[in-house]
Protein backbone atom coordinates (compact mmCIF):
# COMPACT_ATOMS: atom_id res chain seq x y z
CA UNK A 1 0.00 0.00 0.00
CA UNK A 2 2.89 2.37 0.80
CA UNK A 3 6.22 2.65 -0.95
CA UNK A 4 9.48 3.18 0.88
CA UNK A 5 9.49 6.63 -0.70
CA UNK A 6 5.99 7.34 0.68
CA UNK A 7 7.30 6.47 4.15
CA UNK A 8 10.37 8.68 3.77
CA UNK A 9 12.66 5.67 4.24
CA UNK A 10 14.61 6.40 1.03
CA UNK A 11 17.09 9.15 1.85
CA UNK A 12 18.98 9.34 -1.42
CA UNK A 13 19.66 7.70 -4.77
CA UNK A 14 22.88 8.12 -6.75
CA UNK A 15 23.12 6.52 -10.18
CA UNK A 16 26.10 6.47 -12.49
CA UNK A 17 25.92 4.30 -15.59
CA UNK A 18 24.81 0.83 -14.55
CA UNK A 19 25.65 1.40 -10.86
CA UNK A 20 23.27 2.76 -8.25
CA UNK A 21 23.55 3.49 -4.54
CA UNK A 22 20.41 3.87 -2.46
CA UNK A 23 20.57 5.23 1.08
CA UNK A 24 17.77 4.27 3.45
CA UNK A 25 16.83 4.97 7.05
CA UNK A 26 14.52 2.38 8.64
CA UNK A 27 11.56 3.57 10.67
CA UNK A 28 13.45 2.42 13.76
CA UNK A 29 16.90 0.92 14.29
CA UNK A 30 15.59 -2.55 15.18
CA UNK A 31 13.16 -2.75 12.27
CA UNK A 32 12.67 -6.44 11.39
CA UNK A 33 11.85 -5.52 7.78
CA UNK A 34 15.20 -3.89 6.96
CA UNK A 35 16.57 -6.98 5.18
CA UNK A 36 13.38 -7.32 3.15
CA UNK A 37 13.60 -3.63 2.20
CA UNK A 38 17.22 -4.08 1.06
CA UNK A 39 16.41 -7.27 -0.88
CA UNK A 40 13.39 -5.71 -2.59
CA UNK A 41 15.36 -2.62 -3.58
CA UNK A 42 18.20 -4.76 -4.98
CA UNK A 43 15.76 -6.95 -6.94
CA UNK A 44 13.81 -4.03 -8.40
CA UNK A 45 16.93 -2.07 -9.36
CA UNK A 46 18.56 -5.14 -10.88
CA UNK A 47 15.38 -5.78 -12.89
CA UNK A 48 15.55 -2.13 -14.04
CA UNK A 49 18.98 -2.82 -15.55
CA UNK A 50 21.45 -1.80 -12.86
CA UNK A 51 24.25 -4.34 -12.52
CA UNK A 52 25.89 -2.85 -9.42
CA UNK A 53 23.37 -2.12 -6.66
CA UNK A 54 24.48 -0.89 -3.24
CA UNK A 55 21.88 -0.31 -0.52
CA UNK A 56 23.26 1.58 2.46
CA UNK A 57 21.57 2.03 5.81
CA UNK A 58 22.03 5.20 7.87
CA UNK A 59 20.53 5.64 11.33
CA UNK A 60 21.31 9.32 11.90
CA UNK A 61 19.33 11.41 11.82
CA UNK A 62 16.72 9.00 13.07
CA UNK A 63 13.61 8.51 10.94
CA UNK A 64 10.60 10.61 11.88
CA UNK A 65 6.93 10.31 10.98
CA UNK A 66 7.34 13.86 9.62
CA UNK A 67 9.17 12.22 6.69
CA UNK A 68 5.98 10.49 5.51
CA UNK A 69 4.97 12.19 2.26
CA UNK A 70 1.59 13.80 1.62
CA UNK A 71 0.88 10.88 -0.73
CA UNK A 72 1.81 8.43 2.02
CA UNK A 73 -0.52 10.17 4.47
CA UNK A 74 -3.31 10.07 1.89
CA UNK A 75 -2.75 6.34 1.32
CA UNK A 76 -2.77 5.62 5.07
CA UNK A 77 -6.11 7.41 5.42
CA UNK A 78 -7.49 5.70 2.32
CA UNK A 79 -6.66 2.32 3.86
CA UNK A 80 -8.25 3.10 7.22
CA UNK A 81 -5.15 4.15 9.19
CA UNK A 82 -5.12 7.61 10.77
CA UNK A 83 -1.81 9.24 9.81
CA UNK A 84 0.40 10.80 12.48
CA UNK A 85 0.42 14.53 13.16
CA UNK A 86 3.46 16.55 12.15
CA UNK A 87 5.91 17.09 15.01
CA UNK A 88 8.01 19.78 13.34
CA UNK A 89 11.76 20.30 13.42
CA UNK A 90 13.86 18.47 15.98
CA UNK A 91 16.10 20.23 18.44
CA UNK A 92 19.84 20.01 17.86
CA UNK A 93 21.87 18.27 20.54
CA UNK A 94 20.31 16.19 23.30
CA UNK A 95 16.73 15.16 22.62
CA UNK A 96 14.36 16.94 24.99
CA UNK A 97 12.00 14.64 26.87
CA UNK A 98 8.43 15.77 27.29
CA UNK A 99 5.98 13.56 29.09
CA UNK A 100 2.75 14.61 27.47
CA UNK A 101 -0.30 12.69 26.43
CA UNK A 102 -0.73 11.75 22.78
CA UNK A 103 -2.59 14.14 20.51
CA UNK A 104 -6.10 14.64 21.88
CA UNK A 105 -7.66 14.84 18.41
CA UNK A 106 -7.22 11.97 15.99
CA UNK A 107 -9.72 12.10 13.13
CA UNK A 108 -11.42 8.95 11.95
CA UNK A 109 -9.94 7.94 8.58
CA UNK A 110 -13.34 6.63 7.48
CA UNK A 111 -15.76 9.47 8.30
CA UNK A 112 -13.43 12.28 9.42
CA UNK A 113 -15.00 12.71 12.84
CA UNK A 114 -12.71 14.06 15.59
CA UNK A 115 -14.74 12.12 18.18
CA UNK A 116 -12.42 9.13 18.56
CA UNK A 117 -10.96 7.39 21.57
CA UNK A 118 -7.98 5.15 22.11
CA UNK A 119 -8.79 1.69 23.43
CA UNK A 120 -5.30 0.18 23.14
CA UNK A 121 -1.98 2.06 23.15
CA UNK A 122 -0.47 -0.69 20.99
CA UNK A 123 -1.91 -2.09 17.78
CA UNK A 124 -0.52 -4.81 15.50
CA UNK A 125 2.84 -3.00 15.67
CA UNK A 126 4.40 -0.85 18.39
CA UNK A 127 4.10 2.21 16.13
CA UNK A 128 0.30 2.06 16.00
CA UNK A 129 -2.49 2.49 18.52
CA UNK A 130 -6.05 1.19 18.25
CA UNK A 131 -8.89 3.71 18.32
CA UNK A 132 -12.67 3.73 17.83
CA UNK A 133 -14.82 6.41 16.25
CA UNK A 134 -17.83 7.56 18.28
CA UNK A 135 -19.63 8.76 15.12
CA UNK A 136 -19.39 5.71 12.82
CA UNK A 137 -18.41 3.17 15.52
CA UNK A 138 -15.58 1.81 13.37
CA UNK A 139 -12.30 0.74 14.97
CA UNK A 140 -9.10 1.88 13.24
CA UNK A 141 -5.35 2.11 13.64
CA UNK A 142 -3.56 5.38 14.35
CA UNK A 143 0.10 5.66 13.39
CA UNK A 144 1.83 7.26 16.38
CA UNK A 145 3.97 10.35 16.01
CA UNK A 146 7.68 9.65 16.30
Amino acid sequence: MLTLDDLGVIRGVEAEGDAVTVTITPTYSGCPAIEVMRDDLRAELTAAGFTAVDVRTVLSPAWSTDWISAEGRRKLTEHGIAPPDHLGPRAAGPIPLTLTAPSAVVRCPRCGSPATSEFSRFGPTACTALRRCAACQEPFEHMKEI
